[in-house]
């Protein structure tokens, strides 16, 4: 049975269990559950701090997990663990900030002390790019850690930013990792029931990015129809009663829909329908 680490709480754990359920696994209903076994799929569900999933899964405990890139490296265990699929939800960035108008680059922060929950991701940082500084580790509520004078800077991963403008911080310097979250497993470890729910997961992230795109043409403009709807491999083109039309259905990117429906109405094609998938294997 594949034994598969989910995050136990959060915005995380809300993301992997939605996307679960959309792949057709069985999720806990309630928030307590520590272990969950979906019989029918033969998958034993583990819900674990986010922090933690990357050491069990680089341990051997467990076989795949769902956390964050910058968790997953910040564990330090990426000699025994890869990252297997990026999710392309939950994304954030880990960035420097300090209070305004103290730095504008990261080169400024030589001989400077740089608080962090961080402190794996940020000592590769360091010595990667030759800044000579101090690392505060602290377990959560960085911004407050200049106000009180145990650091100049901090080092954090930020969404939104909010916080760090409410704490009269800024942002700056580049980007020191895009996060997101991810799929992780062991390093040359393909155990059974893998490769079935990889290609799960992988067709929730294609559903949710396309839509099915149905519409009658001219037979004589489906050529020029087609190239606006490529789809994935190729349209489907059916025949209709009036042999004058056809009918075309494609995947087609949701985010193009209505460029792509206005596109086709102008060239003449009509009964232009929309339907979302729910469900698929590419």
């Amino acid at each position: 049975m594949l034994r598969v680490a989910l995050p136990n709480k959060g915005a995380l754990s809300d993301i992997a269990s939605t996307m679960f359920k959309e792949a057709g696994y069985l999720q806990r209903r309630d928030s307590r559950e520590l272990v969950l076994v979906d019989e029918d799929n033969q998958v034993e569900f583990f819900y674990l701090r986010p922090r933690d999933i990357a050491v069990y899964v680089g341990r051997g405990i467990l076989d795949v997990g769902i956390t964050g890139r910058d968790l997953y490296l910040d564990a330090d265990v990426d000699d025994d663990v890869e990252e297997q699929l990026s999710l392309g939800i939950g994304k954030s960035a880990f960035r420097f900030a300090a209070p305004v108008g103290a730095f504008t680059d990261a080169s400024q922060l030589n001989g400077k002390r740089i608080a962090t929950s961080y402190d794996v991701l940020l000592r590769h940082y360091l010595e990667k790019s030759g800044i000579d500084a101090s690392v505060v580790r602290l377990d959560g509520a960085v911004e407050s850690s200049v106000r009180l004078g145990v650091a100049d800077a901090i080092a954090d991963v930020v969404e939104t930013g909010n916080t760090i403008k409410a704490a009269g911080m800024e942002i700056f310097g580049d980007v020191l990792l895009a996060s997101e979250a991810v799929l992780i497993g062991r390093v040359g470890h393909k155990p059974a029931g893998l490769e079935v729910l990889t290609r799960r997961l992988n067709g929730v992230l294609v559903a949710r990015q396309y839509v099915m795109l149905d519409y009658d043409v001219r037979r004589e403009l489906a050529d020029q129809a087609c190239a606006l709807t490529p789809g994935l491999e190729s349209p489907t083109v059916s025949d209709l009663a009036n042999s004058d039309w056809c009918a075309v259905r494609a995947m087609v990117k949701k985010s193009q829909t209505n460029n792509i429906m206005d596109e086709l109405y102008d060239l003449g094609a009509r009964a232009i329908l929309v339907s979302q998938i729910h469900a698929c294997r590419i």
